[in-house]
């Protein structure tokens, strides 16, 4: 047995969220702890998975905030450094009304970008199950380097690879660059979380199932999981095409975190039945509890601190 369950690499940063208007009628923006593999990890530590964070963040009024809000939320911060001269990402969330949001980004640089690889620790790595990572931290070349090393050195140790590209497209010099980056993810990875949105932009194919036979055709990835928003969600596993229906709530805030949380799901049944014996009927209740789990986070503020527990989620199943 490893020492955590899952270990991530990224971001970790400040979402600034709209929260009501100030008597002046100006926008009140709330500072929400986020960042994807963070919103993972939290979810995981939720429930009782042992995790570890690997990034960084400034030395100043965000970051210190940053590395107390997640040591208090249980997850290993052992490999958080503190950069003393870039500052921690800041990242504006404007809301629209369906729920769904956009991002403005303030990055230039952001200390998460600032990354060594001589900063991340492999004895971490070795120690873990599973190591999670999207792209965020693949879009300049100090931090790509990091994220390789990373990657390179969970794989020579065992532990299954889980990847999201969390395609975030102001923050790439070109698309091509993005591509390019998500691809070598996609060479990487035993396990594939992707959006709706992200699987049309990379294979061209309108179409979902046809986008994810291209991926299959090109790439060995034993599991993916395609997140649809509102109409649910579906696992390719071998011969396997499992969906599962969405929860969808009438109090519906916003999305922040969704993806992430319906991510860190799936990545608990995985240490609960392995990638090798799963079956139609172990994908489904993955897919209904990781949806269930998601449509939760959409009703709330915020993902990191705001997770939700196993009776809640349980709780919503067996409403539906």
């Amino acid at each position: 047995m490893k020492k955590y369950d899952v270990t991530a690499l990224g971001e970790l940063l400040i979402d600034f969220t709209e929260n009501g208007m100030s008597g002046q009628g100006n926008p009140i923006y709330e500072a929400n702890p986020g960042g994807a593999p963070c919103n993972v990890l939290a979810m995981l530590t939720k429930l009782g998975r042992k995790t570890a964070f690997i990034g960084k963040v400034g030395h100043d009024i965000f970051g210190n905030r940053l590395k107390e809000i997640l040591a208090e939320t249980g997850i290993d911060i052992s490999n958080l450094v503190m950069d003393e001269e870039a500052r921690t990402t800041l990242a504006f969330v404007e809301t629209f009304p369906d729920g769904d949001r956009d991002f403005s980004f303030y990055r230039n640089p952001g200390a998460d970008m600032m990354l060594r690889e001589e900063e991340v620790h492999e004895e971490l790595l070795q120690d873990s199950t599973i190591f999670h990572f999207g792209t965020l931290s693949m879009t300049h070349e100090q931090v790509r380097c990091a994220t390789k090393k990373a990657v390179e050195t969970a794989k020579a140790s065992g532990a299954v690879v889980s990847f999201d590209p969390n395609l975030r497209e102001p923050l790439w010099k070109s698309l091509e660059d993005a591509k390019e980056q998500v691809a070598y993810g996609l060479s990487k990875c035993d396990f594939l979380k992707i959006s709706d949105n992200e699987i049309q932009w990379f294979t061209g194919e309108e179409d979902f199932d046809a986008g994810i036979r291209k991926l299959k055709e090109q790439y060995d990835i034993p599991l993916i999981v395609l997140s649809m928003g509102k109409d649910g969600s579906r696992a390719y596993y071998k011969d396997l095409r499992v969906e599962a229906a969405p929860f969808l709530q009438e109090h519906t805030i916003e999305t922040t975190g969704a993806g992430d949380t319906f991510g860190a799901c799936c990545l608990h049944h995985i240490l609960k039945y392995g990638l090798d014996g799963l079956d139609e009927d172990k994908l489904r209740e993955m897919l209904t509890f990781a949806n269930a789990a998601a449509s939760i986070i959409t009703t709330r503020k915020g993902a990191l601190r705001v997770m939700p527990d196993v009776s809640e989620i349980q709780e919503l199943i067996e409403k539906a």
